[in-house]
């Protein structure tokens, strides 16, 4: 029998509506946007530090001046944060592409781990750095 132009009973993919948010989704998330985060700020900053030693002793100093305004020192803890948060995510990866941890409990557990992970070494991180003298 002919059905008429979109009539037919197609299966609907998944979608955010019917996901229930858990860890796992959030620590996903939070991976790429890390990642994406290091991809862009990081190397900007990156290639702004690189440059201005290049260029010379004030463009350095302009240099350490922005970044160590609070809004640099923002910047720079989010590049850190996002430094951390995606290297315990990613050795979660690692651990789930092996095959281990999709039990849902354990996944979730983990999640919740490496997100904290990564804002605890990103405090210890600064701690070192401006309270270490």
């Amino acid at each position: 029998m002919a059905h008429p132009k979109g009539s037919i009973a197609r299966p609907l993919s998944p979608h955010l509506s019917i996901w229930k948010w858990g860890p796992a989704m959030a620590a996903s998330i939070l991976h790429r946007v890390s990642g994406n985060g290091l991809a862009v700020a990081g190397v900007l900053v990156l290639l702004w530090f690189v440059g201005s030693l290049a260029a010379g002793p004030a463009a350095y100093e302009t240099f350490t001046g922005v970044m160590g305004s609070p809004i640099g020192m923002i910047v720079l803890v989010g590049i850190s944060w996002a430094f951390f948060n995606h290297l315990c995510s990613g050795i979660r990866h690692l651990v789930l592409d092996v095959g281990a941890g999709y039990e849902v409990d354990r996944n979730n557990r983990w999640s919740i781990i490496s997100m904290l992970l990564g804002i605890l070494l990103t405090v210890l991180f600064w701690a070192v750095i401006l309270f270490a003298k």
